[in-house]
């Protein structure tokens, strides 16, 4: 039998689509409020948008005979009939937003109109209640109070307050530069994040991404086949660790394309190397019959109603500018005056010409990349459980993860006593691992210096056998174990900077690294947060004292998109095992003989060590293996 669904349950359901996430309910908010004529918009949110979200702006405000219609699904003032589709110049269109953010939330919408009176109206998951009279100014101000509280299974599927504020800033930010024209005022738990003016597109990005940003890019004004692209562009040897610096604009509307993403990441692809992202805040306008924008539940994507002509423009015209070949003048804005003190913005058409001829193997373009996902073994990395103690029962869900002894091993699944098997395998081979590294240890007071190979290998003689350490990789060893070492012991020891290192970050980066100070702290970093948007390191762990601080964050930033699915104290014991290797001893290096003497000494006799890559910090070669290559002994 067929059920027509009660407009309660369908705009739950239509919610699932629309705003799944505090961001994307600031980013349907935040659309009616730039439909709505606004030249002014205020955004704050508490608690990563779970707890509160108000967006108030000064456009043309509601109706008292239109509020209610407002929170009715499928109503909008921006469509008549379909044939509106085609041409669509807003953006919203589809009438879900409001009665979908309703349904799930505690929504208040105040409203006044230039030449009206101020009305409010309030639905507490989706019930209408009566109109009331408001005081304001015009515009409206819409205020959602918590955010999926009617629907519990829902808001547990939410993020950190952090990592969703960090969410909802991004997405404020690509509002920033998408409209430069209209002055944004965007509030964190009362405390102003961004503030522009609405005086263009380069004070937005300024503010977005810090005012030294633009002096590394192109300003793009190009048009090709009636298209238009336009913005800033990073030069050959501008790039960042992570993809959050890269935003399109198609028409207005902020994307994630896969034809436009891939068309200027090949463009780039003889500039950068692996793990290296270009930086770009472009705009490309298209006319609307040819771009269908009602393709996404959020509209986060576009259809093109041709890829190859979209592809091709927007390759060329990048293609062009990083070459620097003759075209490149039709496709970048007028050069700009420097100021009196001669700082000034850079000159893009200047820029173009100054990099080096690309060689033919450079100019040799791979294919498209496929997308980016993840992978299945990171998806399952995603779902983390607590593992128990040796000897006990696996994780599991379910109404048997109450009363263990009622459950049946699953199917597949080793039994107690396999188990039990498999745990004193381990024990033996842990015994055994043991029992070798005792036997790998020697009296350093037994050893006789006997010179360096190649500046690199440390010769000793004891008794029958031969030692030849690695300088670079012993040393390499040994820093990253005093890391660790004190890590484990919450003892790190500091070493103050003579001038602090601080970062400007994107809202996504900011939060990731909000989130995970104490780890960083852990090891002896002295960091914290720097106005809004910015990080400062103020001392580094003695041990990698002098080490490049922006090199060092670049790195863990690189793998901050995958780092769901990894635990930050891995990765950032990964990047200390990279500086170490950066700060120890290199190959080639000469050592005096105390040096020599304190190496050997910290090593404590271990000849079984390797660096923290795993390659062997010390080679043993006995006196009978050299008299059979002399073939003294058969």
């Amino acid at each position: 039998m067929i059920h027509i669904l009660t407009p309660d349950v369908f705009n739950r359901i239509a919610a699932g689509e629309v705003v799944d996430r505090p961001y994307s309910v600031v980013k349907e908010l935040v659309e009616n409020a730039v439909d709505a004529g606004a030249s002014e918009i205020k955004i704050e949110i508490e608690e990563g948008g779970k707890k509160r979200i108000r967006v108030t702006d000064n456009g043309c405000g509601i109706e008292k005979s239109d509020l209610k219609a407002a929170f009715y699904p499928h109503a909008t003032s921006k469509l008549q009939s379909a044939a509106d589709l085609e041409h669509i110049a807003t953006l919203g269109f589809r009438g879900e937003a409001i009665a979908s953010i309703a349904a799930v939330s505690r929504m208040k919408i105040a409203s006044k109109t230039k030449d009206g009176e101020g009305w409010s109206l309030v639905s507490d998951g989706g019930v209408l209640g009566e109109i009331e009279p408001a005081a304001g100014a015009d515009g409206t101000c819409v205020t959602v109070d918590g955010l999926f509280s009617h629907t519990p299974a829902r808001l547990k599927f939410l993020r950190s307050d952090s990592q969703e504020e960090g969410d909802v800033s991004g997405m404020v930010a690509r509002f920033l530069l998408s409209r430069p024209e209209i002055a944004f005022t965007y509030l964190v738990n009362g405390k102003t994040r961004y503030q522009s003016f609405g005086d263009g597109l380069e004070s937005a990005a300024a503010i977005v991404y810090g005012a030294s940003a633009l002096e590394n890019c192109f300003e793009v004004n190009a048009e090709k086949h009636g298209l238009r692209l336009r913005g800033y562009l990073g030069n050959q040897n501008f790039y960042k660790p992570n993809r959050s610096y890269q935003s399109f604009f198609v028409n207005g509307r902020y994307v994630t394309n896969q034809t436009l993403s891939s068309a200027v990441a090949n463009a780039y692809s003889s500039y950068l190397m692996k793990r290296q992202y270009p930086f770009y805040v472009l705009f490309l306008d298209v006319p609307p019959e040819i771009v269908d924008v009602n393709v996404h539940p959020n509209k986060a994507d576009v259809r093109f109603a041709d890829n190859q002509v979209i592809y091709g423009c927007v390759y060329s015209i990048v293609s062009a500018i990083l070459d620097g070949n003759s075209r490149a003048l039709e496709y970048l804005a007028p050069m700009k005056e420097k100021t009196a003190s001669g700082s000034g913005t850079f000159t893009a058409a200047s820029a173009a010409f100054s990099a080096p001829a690309p060689s033919l193997q450079e100019k040799t373009k791979p294919s498209v990349p496929s997308p980016g996902e993840m992978s299945y073994e990171e998806a399952k990395k995603e779902l983390q459980f607590v593992i128990p103690p040796l000897g006990g029962d696996r994780p599991y869900f379910g109404r048997e993860a109450r009363r263990p002894e009622l459950r049946s091993p699953a199917p597949g699944e080793p039994s107690q006593a396999e188990k039990e098997d498999v745990f004193e395998e381990n024990r033996r081979e842990l015994f055994e691992r043991e029992r070798r590294a005792k036997q790998e240890k020697v009296d350093p007071s037994a050893l006789v210096y006997k010179g360096e190979l190649f500046r690199t290998y440390l010769l000793y003689e004891g008794g029958d056998e031969v030692y030849l350490i690695d300088q670079h990789a012993a040393h390499e060893r040994l820093l990253f174990n005093k890391l660790t070492e004190r890590l484990e012991k919450r003892e790190p020891l500091s070493q103050p900077l003579l001038l602090p290192y601080t970062r400007s970050l994107t809202p996504q980066e900011f939060a990731f690294l909000s989130k995970n100070l104490e780890i960083l702290r852990s090891f002896g970093f002295e960091i914290e947060e720097f106005g809004t948007s910015s990080v400062k390191i103020s001392a580094v762990p003695v041990d990698l004292f002098g080490m490049d601080a922006d090199a060092f964050l670049s790195e863990m930033l690189s793998s901050m998109e995958t780092l769901r699915a990894v635990k930050l104290a891995d990765i950032v014991r990964d990047r200390l095992a990279t500086m170490a290797c950066k700060a120890a001893v290199k190959g080639g290096d000469p050592l005096t003989e105390a040096e020599v003497r304190a190496l050997l000494g910290e090593m404590e006799g271990n000849m079984g060590l390797k660096c923290p890559h795993g390659r062997p910090a010390c080679v043993k070669i006995k006196k009978s293996e050299l008299e059979k290559l002399f073939k003294r002994t058969v």
